[in-house]
């Protein structure tokens, strides 16, 4: 019997994306064990209207405080790695992480480290307005010794509204993939030798096909990394 430890997902912001991170946890351990072999998953999916309402109107810390209990939750169901789902949502990573005792894989930290493993330096950073116009995400790469570049205002607002009136709606459109890989193409001309596509939907809108530049897709280098350590 392969040793495996216990994944606790936080997930459902948006269920979309969280159904991606099932996904590719199952197809990896299959790819790595073979057979009938699958991931060992505890899955707590939350209501993102109640979520997505704390962020509107800027109650981090209330968020912050449903998603540790949420994790302590977890790690009392067996948990031994805790993933977050969502990128935006790492802005309240600390709570989580004072909240348990387990690993916290946090998903910059996995991106980072594929983007230095190919040799880059400058990155543009797409994700919703909260990822790109705070400093919790960016900084964090930027410890890792990476350069970070977001899009124009105008670039920004059409990412976000991408991100949340259609892709967390379950709606991938061609003109979409069209505007947003026009704003990679605008990265590129500002410097930027990758890109991140930092937040959870955009791997269901934008494929390495559709950049110039090498994407760095955060929900498959986090379960990659959430895979590694689980066999660990």
């Amino acid at each position: 019997m392969h040793p495996q430890k216990v994944i606790g997902l936080i997930g459902g912001m948006s269920w979309e994306s969280t159904a991606e991170y099932y996904r590719l946890a199952n197809e990896l351990v299959r790819d790595r064990l073979g057979g009938l072999h699958s991931a060992r998953l505890l899955l707590a999916s939350v209501d993102f209207a109640d979520i997505e309402r704390l962020q509107a109107t800027g109650e981090w810390d209330a968020a912050g405080e449903r998603l540790a209990d949420i994790a302590r939750s977890l790690e009392a169901g067996g948990a031994e790695i805790l993933l977050l789902c969502t990128n935006t949502m790492h802005k309240v990573a600390p709570a989580i992480e004072a909240a348990t005792s387990i690993p916290f894989l946090h998903l910059a930290d996995a991106t980072a480290s594929a983007v230095q493993a190919a040799g880059i330096d400058t990155v543009g950073l797409l994700g919703t307005a909260f990822t790109m116009e705070q400093t919790f995400y960016s900084e964090r790469l930027e410890r890792h010794g990476l350069r970070v570049l977001v899009p124009e205002a105008a670039d920004r607002a059409e990412v976000h509204r991408v991100i949340y009136d259609e892709l967390c709606r379950g709606q991938v459109l061609d003109s979409s993939r069209d505007a947003v890989s026009a704003v990679i193409s605008r990265l590129a001309d500002a410097g930027a030798r990758g890109v991140i596509l930092g937040c959870t939907e955009l791997e269901l809108l934008i494929s390495q096909a559709d950049s110039q530049i090498p994407t760095f897709p955060t929900t498959r280098l986090h379960v990659e990394a959430a895979i590694q350590a689980a066999f660990s």
